[in-house]
């Protein structure tokens, strides 16, 4: 073989051996750089931690549509002008109105040979109560109702001796009641006759308001407590003489321009906060708080006049926005 044609087949040779090398290199050289743009995708394309959820839009906010409100019992109401009240609690006990009390006698003694009324029953002026055969002159008379009221008490049986040293029937008109409390003595020289009470029967209802009518001159060396006492009406028959009741009497009054229910008032990082409705949404309001008294809270800054808030119930409002921050944390 002559030398031109061994030099082309060793050209050839070392070609086919450099595109052996080529094809079987790594053909993935751009694939880090595709790495890269998929993780740059995934760090901005979605949600990240810096977002919020549909419940929880901005930072404070949470959302609560009105159906969802009104399922958790929170109480939406406005704040506006206001009046704090300086009060004591006090006890006591519901009696008859003795002004509007009367104690039937037998008029002679004898023995009881009928009985028309009974504890409870309601009479009429001049209705017959009973009939009595007197001893004396062996007749009988009758014991009639002095008043129009209700029989609170009966002394007497069919068949007894019946003495006119003891009332037989005591009648009652019970349309009014007295309401007598307690007040101990370092409390006394702030109380004074008209000053207003609010009365819980205890019955779940609506307190009762009233003004002191009579301040006892003298005190009970047992309780070192004295008397003072209310004239309440008895509409519906709802007190019951006998029963015992509490009682907030209220000592001064001071008028704030924005108050809200102390209720309102929540925490959040040791800060003062109120959730304020708008819309379909809650927003947390930061607050300076002032005088206050058992039910009203003074709010200095961060209400207005006007706005709605969360009263009863409004840790529920403090709960969701609990949750939203705990789901953003992970």
């Amino acid at each position: 073989m002559n030398k031109p044609i061994r030099m082309l087949l060793a050209a050839a040779a070392i070609f086919a051996v450099g595109a052996g090398v080529y094809a079987s290199a790594p053909s993935g050289i751009a694939a880090p750089a595709a790495k890269d743009a998929k993780a740059g995708d995934k760090g901005h394309g979605g949600k990240g931690h810096g977002e919020k959820g549909d419940a929880h839009g901005d930072e404070g906010i949470v959302r609560m549509t009105d159906a969802k409100v009104a399922a958790a019992g929170i109480e939406i109401l406005t704040a506006g002008a206001g009046t704090l009240r300086d009060s004591i609690v006090l006890n006591g006990i519901l009696q008859p109105n003795q002004e509007a009390l009367v104690q039937v006698t037998p008029r002679f003694p004898g023995v009881v040979r009928e009985i028309k009324k009974r504890i409870g029953d309601t009479v009429e002026k001049g209705e017959l109560l009973a009939r009595i055969e007197s001893n004396q002159s062996l007749t009988v008379y009758e014991m009639r109702a002095p008043i129009s009221g209700t029989i609170i008490d009966r002394q007497i049986s069919l068949g007894e001796y019946a003495s006119e040293q003891k009332p037989a029937f005591i009648v009652a008109d019970i349309s009014t009641v007295w309401v007598d409390l307690s007040v101990y003595r370092r409390d006394l020289p702030r109380v004074r006759i008209g000053d207003t009470v609010q009365i819980d029967v205890g019955d779940g209802g609506k307190p009762i308001e009233a003004q002191l009518s009579y301040v006892s001159p003298v005190g009970s060396s047992d309780t070192q407590s004295a008397l003072v006492r209310a004239v309440v009406a008895n509409e519906s028959m709802r007190l019951r003489t006998g029963l015992f009741v509490s009682a907030r009497l209220i000592l001064a009054a001071k008028q704030v321009p924005v108050a809200v229910k102390g209720s309102a008032l929540q925490s959040v990082e040791n800060r003062n906060v109120v959730f304020v409705r708008n819309g379909d949404k809650f927003e947390t309001r930061d607050v300076e708080i002032g005088a206050r008294d058992f039910e009203n809270v003074e709010i200095v800054f961060g209400l207005m006049d006007g706005d709605r808030y969360a009263a009863r119930n409004s840790f529920v409002v403090k709960a969701e926005r609990g949750k939203g921050e705990a789901s953003h944390d992970h």
